[in-house]
């Protein structure tokens, strides 16, 4: 396939998410009834099938999720004029956003239900920058390691002519819980 052609099938894929996404709540914040008895993968599906809100980041920042399975998660981001710095390029916080994104829903597909996480360091490397003349990114998060304590993910944010413009890792804090 050429990049062409592939950068034809993700903003086809985007769009058909994108509607799903968009008529069903919208971007929000789920409610705990939503959530309860879910695995972090449960919570993901029914989050791609518009079940549940999606997160309203994505929509500030022009990306959203496109793909999700135990230990991995994929975002599409559109680089757009409003995300660039004062040199012209993409903002370094967005490239790191969206690599968050991906590494995080990945550690989430692995929370059994009633566990959840949190970021306790993001690393992220810029290798190339990246302006709107790039239609489509994105980034997928693999998780490298999933303890009761602690998980650990890399991310990759690729053009779909291959290039890659950013990898990241993060290590995560697993914890049970409160009941609400």
């Amino acid at each position: 396939m050429t990049a062409t052609d592939r950068l034809a099938a993700w903003i086809a894929e985007e769009d058909a998410i994108s509607e799903r996404l968009n008529a069903g709540p919208g971007p929000g914040v789920a409610r705990p009834e939503q959530l309860a008895g879910k695995t972090g993968l449960e919570m993901m599906e029914a989050m791609l099938r518009a079940e549940i809100p999606y997160a309203a980041i994505a929509k500030t920042l022009s990306f959203q999720i496109i793909e999700v399975g135990p230990g991995r998660a994929v975002f599409q981001g559109r680089p757009l004029a409003e995300h660039l710095n004062p040199l012209g390029t993409i903002h370094g916080g967005w490239f790191a956003t969206l690599l968050d994104s991906a590494l995080g829903c990945a550690v989430h597909t692995m929370m059994p239900a009633g566990r959840g996480y949190t970021t306790a360091e993001l690393g992220v490397n810029l290798v190339k920058a990246l302006s709107p003349k790039v239609q489509r990114v994105r980034a997928e998060g693999k998780v490298l390691h999933c303890g009761r304590q602690l998980a650990t993910a890399e991310a990759r944010l690729i053009g779909a002519d291959g290039t890659l413009y950013a990898h990241a890792t993060t290590t995560c804090l697993v914890f049970e819980m409160p009941n609400r």
